[in-house]
């Protein structure tokens, strides 16, 4: 999905756009135990309950896509005959109304997601009749193409308040508040099927993993069977590993800033259309940026076969998951010197006296710990200028 399909998803999360059909709860305790289930109707909740509901599933799709947000796809034969994937399907088509269905996956999530702690499987289901739209974007008011239904899933954690005082409009006065259990933001969760090309897509889930450092590999095993994808943060750590190896002495810091800057440009212009797929960057391309710098042809060759032996022949990844667009540092063991990404011109390398050396250019507006100062050099070339 990309962002535009899922913002149209995110605004159903509204008490007057939806059409959830019911939403489903089981509260699991620490020692993994079902403590209460339930089983209700959006409607059949106050008007401020059916919005801190609706909140819950909205942020469940919230994210970076290719980074919170993962796509997992089913294979052809997973899709005909794959347990897991059938139980979905009963789950979508029969609108969370078969206990039975309801009880294996939550029994499932239960007996494999590492999670410490009290936590609530929160389900909803919901049919969205889907508005006709022109080639230009304009939503005609005529009869739906097709009803889009689909489920979500998501894991809250539930923690206990600290004590602390608190106003009581009765006596006018403040007094300690008692502890209590609250749910707390999703951890983990997914829509299924996705919402691509404005129509259901039964290939494909979309996954949330509030960190993107971990996004529970068992609970993607137990639900899906699927492999998990390697996490963001994974990937930048063996995108920079295979470039430091591949290159060695040829990775210089104009091929480091080279390779950001370049990717830095994909991502901003990409960012800018909203209905784009997941923009993501191939071994071809990247293997481009760097012949570009002048990288000899052995070291461009050790690049693609390292890149295969770590991601796997054809793999592309996600810009983003490789590349901080707003961040570009330098660091040492001693120094950490944050540029902005548009300026890192600003930067060179130099070997002095035969001294290493990380040259910034300041012309003006040096500060050292919040105190404008003066380069004693630039001082003393102005008072020698002639008038």
């Amino acid at each position: 999905m990309n962002r535009k399909e899922i913002a149209e998803i995110r605004s159903r999360m509204n008490p007057d756009k939806n059409a959830i059909s019911c939403v489903r709860g089981c509260y699991v305790n620490e020692k993994r135990e079902i403590v209460a289930t339930f089983n209700r109707s959006l409607m059949s909740f106050p008007q401020e309950e059916q919005e801190k509901y609706l909140s819950i599933f909205k942020r469940t799709l919230a994210g970076v896509p290719g980074k919170n947000l993962i796509d997992i796809e089913f294979r052809a034969d997973q899709v005909m005959e794959d347990e897991a994937h059938q139980l979905l399907m009963g789950l979508r088509n029969t609108a969370l109304t078969v206990d039975v269905g309801v009880e294996k996956l939550c029994q499932r999530i239960i007996d494999n997601l590492a999670m410490e702690g009290n936590y609530l499987i929160l389900m909803m289901h919901d049919a969205y009749d889907v508005p006709f739209r022109h080639a230009d974007e304009n939503k005609v008011d005529v009869v739906s193409e097709e009803v889009f239904q689909y489920i979500m899933v998501c894991v809250c954690p539930v923690k206990l308040t600290k004590p602390a005082l608190s106003y009581f409009s009765d006596d006018n006065a403040f007094h300690s508040r008692e502890q209590d259990w609250v749910v707390a933001g999703p951890e983990l969760g997914f829509m299924f099927p996705t919402f691509d090309d404005r129509a259901a897509n039964i290939y494909s889930a979309l996954y949330f993993s509030k960190d993107a450092a971990d996004v529970h590999d068992e609970f993607i095993d137990a639900v899906f069977h699927c492999d998990a994808p390697m996490p963001a943060a994974e990937q930048r750590e063996v995108f920079q590993a295979v470039l430091e190896e591949s290159l060695d002495e040829d990775l210089s810091f104009e091929v480091a800033q080279t390779v950001h800057e370049q990717l830095r440009e994909m991502i901003e212009s990409h960012a800018q259309d909203k209905s784009a797929e997941q923009l993501v960057v191939s071994k071809r391309e990247v293997a481009g940026m760097l012949q570009s710098c002048g990288v000899p042809e052995e070291k461009l060759t050790a690049f693609e076969e390292r890149y295969d032996s770590e991601f796997g022949q054809g793999i592309s990844l996600s810009a983003v998951n490789i590349a901080e667009p707003k961040k570009f540092e330098v660091r040492t063991p001693d120094v950490v010197v944050h540029v902005n990404p548009e300026r890192s011109d600003l930067i060179e390398t130099r070997v002095i006296d035969g001294f290493k050396y990380i040259l910034i250019r300041a012309d003006e507006g040096v500060e050292v710990n919040g105190v404008n100062i003066a380069i004693a050099g630039a001082a003393a070339e102005a008072d020698e200028a002639p008038f």
